[in-house]
């Protein structure tokens, strides 16, 4: 008998190894069983099968996820894959709170894009700029979802439309793309408008009624958007609250048409609780500010009330005071110059207090040039005040004299470098006929020349003195003598000039030899002196006839007179009255030259 070699698939059918033969008798299996290829209508023998393998790993792991008693929850419109549960039982977040949690983030995800198909369908920009707006903007997105859920239930005419539905005609109702336009329009940066738009607790018609209510305050269309973006807590103020700042404001000086400037300003005024702003009130009128100071210095700069902490203001203050100032005088420099508020103690202030102390310049004459141009204190260092001290030291003034330049015009720090003070030397230079050497003596000696207007002051006295006959290379001279001179006006120029010449019957040597002529009083000093020499019949040259006191001028009248009266007895030549002349002449002026000149 043949035997047949079966596959080993027919193990698991129960199949025979062999063919059966009728005329042989059948064994007994020792396990009853049937066979699946028999006919069930005739009767089988029990048989034995052989016992299969063990199945494999992958396909344990299939049975155990075909026999999962419940399938894993998926919301409708969901596009998560089905999890499967966490074996070790370790879950955190129980089975329906995540369930709700999914399905929230499916509602935010279609109010979300509800939202940018209205912006982008309302032309409030382009896809790029409403989408990266809608991710700022995730509290309203919220209230849109919480607004949308409610439409179902107050307004049963909508209860059958579809959530997405019903989210387009919230935001349609709410206003929101025409505000989201308006804001773009007046140059608001996403980012603010999404602020705006979130601080208002998906309440869009409180920020209408804010917006009706700044523009009574005078604050303008562009600045609507600015007050709202920066004023943190503006949006859950009330409007009594409010109006009482603005009164408290008015009652200290700040006047109504003013007040839509300072709130555009600094926002951050609006913020400020009223016990608070009162606090910060008096903290100025305690220097000594009256209103007209106070409302002054609140238009000039907002932030000087309503920006910085009480804290950093004490500081300042007491710093400033370091320099010996008063109350009263650090109180009238804040109401000139209030953006000292803003400065830097450690950034700005020391290293400029450390910079004027190597140029030799003292505390008090620190304090001179912040009395006279507080400016100098909210200067940058290195890029504004070093180059023109830099340029000072280039055009020949000494290291040593610097110092006293500053003190001396301390606005020369605060004039552009290429648009004033290069301009000034250079017109000095060719048009005054100051030679290089003498540009940097006549700017130490009269700095506020380097303040002068061009076309204005300079220009027009060179013309006068050229006028005169006054050669290009004297009038340097002159200058160099007495740089003052060109900061005369002519109106009181010309009738001094025309007393020396008239009147006088003096040449213009004189004039050339003594510049400071121009410096004393026609009325009180020149006339009157004159008077007194024409009455002696004496004559001086102007360097000995105008310097001096008038104690001092009668003295050197009677000693003029005494010698001409020994010359006339005999009792001395003409050289040695001279002499005497002279000597007498040079020991007044070099006592005298520099003291009590009056000038117009």
């Amino acid at each position: 008998m043949a035997t047949t070699t079966l596959p080993r698939s027919h193990l698991r059918l129960h199949l025979p190894l062999h063919t059966p033969n009728p005329a042989c008798p059948r064994r007994r299996r020792l396990l009853p069983t049937s066979s699946r290829l028999q006919n069930p209508t005739t009767t089988t023998t029990t048989h034995y099968p052989i016992l299969p393998p063990a199945p494999s790993p992958s396909l344990l792991v299939a049975e155990e996820a075909s026999i999962v008693p419940r399938r894993t929850h998926r919301f409708p419109g969901s596009v998560a894959p089905p999890r499967l549960p966490d074996p070790s039982g370790d879950l955190d977040v129980p089975a329906d709170d995540d369930v709700l949690r999914r399905a929230l983030e499916v509602r935010r995800a279609v109010a979300a894009e509800a939202l940018v198909a209205a912006l982008s369908g309302g032309k409030a920009g382009g896809l790029t700029y409403v989408k990266n707006l809608t991710s700022r903007m995730g509290a309203f997105v919220d209230h849109v979802v919480v607004g949308t859920a409610a439409m179902r239930r107050d307004r049963p005419e909508l209860a059958h439309q579809s959530f997405n539905a019903r989210a387009r005609t919230y935001i349609q109702e709410s206003g929101v793309v025409d505000l989201v336009k308006w804001f773009k329009h007046n140059s608001l940066t996403y980012p603010q408008i999404a602020k705006v738009v979130c601080s208002c607790s998906g309440d869009l018609e409180k920020v209408r009624r804010m917006l009706k209510w700044l523009r009574s305050i005078f604050v303008k269309g562009e600045f609507l958007g600015r007050v709202l973006a920066q004023g943190e807590s503006l949006m859950s103020r009330s409007f009594e609250e409010l109006e009482e700042i603005i009164g408290y404001m008015e009652s200290c000086g700040v006047r109504r048409d003013w007040i839509g400037h300072v709130v555009s300003r600094c926002p951050q005024l609006l913020n400020l609780s009223f016990d608070e702003l009162e606090t910060r009130v008096r903290f100025y009128t305690d220097m000594g500010m009256n209103e007209n100071d106070f409302g002054t210095m609140v238009y000039d700069y907002p932030k000087a009330l309503g920006f910085l902490s009480l804290e950093e203001m004490n500081s300042k203050v007491q710093y400033l005071k370091e320099f010996g100032l008063s109350t009263e005088e650090l109180g009238k420099i804040l109401a000139f110059k209030p953006q000292l508020m803003a400065c830097s103690i450690e950034e700005r202030w020391k290293p400029l207090v450390k910079y004027l102390y190597h140029l030799n310049i003292s505390r008090d004459g620190m304090k001179r040039m912040l009395v006279v141009q507080p400016t100098i204190f909210c200067l940058d260092l290195e890029t504004v005040i070093a180059p023109k001290v830099q340029f000072l030291q280039d055009i020949g003034v000494r290291n040593d004299a610097v110092g006293n330049v500053l003190v001396k015009f301390p606005p020369v720090l605060t004039y552009s470098l290429y648009r004033k003070l290069r301009p000034v030397v250079i017109f000095l230079r060719t048009k005054a006929g100051v030679t290089q050497d003498d540009i940097g003596k006549v700017i130490a000696l009269d700095p506020q020349l380097m303040g002068c207007s061009i076309v204005h002051k300079l220009e027009v006295s060179v013309k006068y003195f050229r006028s005169l006959g006054i050669y290009h290379f004297v009038l340097g001279q002159m200058v160099a003598d007495f740089p003052t001179l060109l900061r005369y006006n002519v109106d009181v120029l010309r009738p001094k000039y025309q007393y020396l010449r008239r009147v006088m019957v003096r040449p213009l040597k004189d004039l050339i030899e003594f510049p400071r002529f121009f410096s004393y009083s026609l009325e009180h000093r020149i006339e009157p002196r004159h008077k007194v020499l024409v009455a002696n019949r004496i004559n001086m040259k102007l360097r000995y006839m105008l310097p001096g006191s008038d104690e001092e001028f009668a003295q050197r009248v009677r000693d003029a007179v005494e010698r001409r009266a020994r010359f006339e007895a005999g009792e001395a030549t003409p050289e040695t009255s001279i002499a005497l002349d002279t000597r007498t002449g040079d020991g007044g002026v070099a006592a005298h030259c520099e003291d009590s000149m009056e000038e117009d």
